[in-house]
């Protein structure tokens, strides 16, 4: 779908009609505009760390498996508190360093070391597993036509990675039941879990 609309020098020209625009357009008319707010000034800002974040995902990938390691570390003292009782304190430290760094969602269901630093959930559509068919010319989104698209991003930041084949993986559906929960805990609990089950197997087999 199109519409022509008047040139900045008199021509009319033919510009393609997003979904955003329809959306504006149907939206109730009022009198009222934010103060001091540029909605495109806002847009970028938004961007900006996450897309720093996609640039230097290799550099993430890194501190993100120390930082694993660590909290696997600590999983007896997580354990002895109770996983419950760190999960109030700890979520509120990952949803607001996450959230700076990529506009985390808290799905509870991280695949950042998957996607090239590049959260799926910022997809307007929310899709796991590689991009839509919208994708525009200028890699953004069909959606959200100033924003570049998360998948295309997600394969350029995982291509700085040492791990970034995982990205062909196939992903999971969202656990909507895991909304609002750490994700650290989850996959350190997890990774423990696994450990032990490996240490058992091998002390029967010993």
């Amino acid at each position: 779908m199109s519409e022509t609309v008047p040139g900045k020098d008199g021509p009319r020209i033919t510009q393609p009609v997003t979904q955003a625009t329809l959306v504006k357009k149907a939206a109730p008319k009022s009198d009222y505009k934010p103060a001091d707010v540029s909605p495109q000034r806002r847009v970028q800002r938004s961007f900006a760390v996450r897309l720093w974040s996609i640039r230097h995902s290799r550099l993430l990938e890194w501190f993100y498996s120390r930082f694993a390691d660590m909290f696997l570390l600590l999983h007896p003292l997580w354990k002895g508190i109770g996983y419950n009782r760190v999960e109030g304190p700890i979520k509120f430290v990952e949803k607001r360093v996450k959230g700076f760094m990529f506009d985390c969602r808290m799905c509870g269901q991280c695949i950042l070391s998957s996607t090239g630093m590049s959260c799926p959930m910022n997809c307007p559509k929310q899709l796991r597993n590689g991009p839509c068919g919208g994708v525009r010319a200028n890699g953004n989104c069909e959606v959200e036509p100033d924003m570049p698209c998360v998948w295309v991003k997600a394969w350029e930041g995982s291509r700085n990675m040492v791990h970034g084949d995982k990205i062909l993986d196939v992903q999971k559906p969202v656990d909507q039941s895991l909304r609002e929960t750490s994700a650290w805990l989850r996959v350190t609990a997890q990774a423990a879990a696994a450990r032990e089950a490996a240490n058992a197997k091998t002390g029967a087999s010993a």
